[in-house]
């Protein structure tokens, strides 16, 4: 089995990831959802983990070749971005949503030396407004950001725009697409529901 479907089946069976197309819940954006996603559950399960660090490692060296380092996003990227640099053997930073209002007031922890290529880590990409921001912070600081590499997209075309115009390739270990092909074989959502949760995705806005 690919790291695609096997990340889509670990989400489903760890409830990771939980289908309610018929009671759908609402975001803070207001965007009615048919699907709720908790990716902070898979530090507690070792083997998911695992494969969850294992197959980043694999994808950031595949699509970002010079990464110097690896950074998480606040504060579902952390762990796993930590895992990642673990196995690559590269430096760990982590960058916060705002500046620290005490101390030196650092919005980015850990050290890097100056001009390194970065990759960010986050658990859950929707639209990316929080991981573009904490790239946005990083190249503020003088530092390169190769691009982005998460566990789950929802595939949005929302956040598909919001990449291409922060100039930020992104990467994924699986998505929105793979998870309900697994959830329909998995009998877990039938071939309407599965049809009404892709309509979703593509205007989470006017969806019903």
């Amino acid at each position: 089995m690919n790291i695609r479907k096997q990340i889509a089946q670990d989400l489903l069976a760890i409830k990771a990831v939980t289908l309610s197309p018929n009671k759908p819940f609402q975001w803070v954006s207001g965007i009615k959802s048919p699907i709720y996603t908790d990716n902070r559950l898979t530090i507690g399960y070792p083997e998911v983990r695992a494969r969850i660090a294992s197959g980043l490692a694999r994808l950031i060296i595949e699509s970002y070749p010079t990464v110097d380092a690896i950074g998480g996003v606040v504060t579902a990227g952390i762990p796993h971005a930590t895992s990642v640099a673990d196995r690559l053997g590269l430096p760990l930073c982590y960058v916060r949503s705002a500046p620290k209002d005490h101390g030196r007031g650092k919005q980015v922890e850990g050290y890097l030396e100056k001009g390194a290529s970065v990759v960010l880590i986050d658990d859950l990409i929707s639209t990316g407004g929080s991981v573009i921001k904490a790239a946005e912070t990083l190249r503020n600081e003088g530092y390169a950001v190769l691009g982005i590499a998460a566990i789950f997209s929802y595939e949005l075309p929302e956040g598909q725009t919001n990449f291409e115009k922060a100039n930020l390739p992104l990467v994924t270990l699986t998505n929105y697409s793979t998870l309900l092909e697994q959830a329909e074989e998995g009998r877990l959502v039938t071939a309407e529901e599965r049809e009404d949760l892709l309509s979703w995705r593509q205007d989470p806005w006017g969806w019903r």
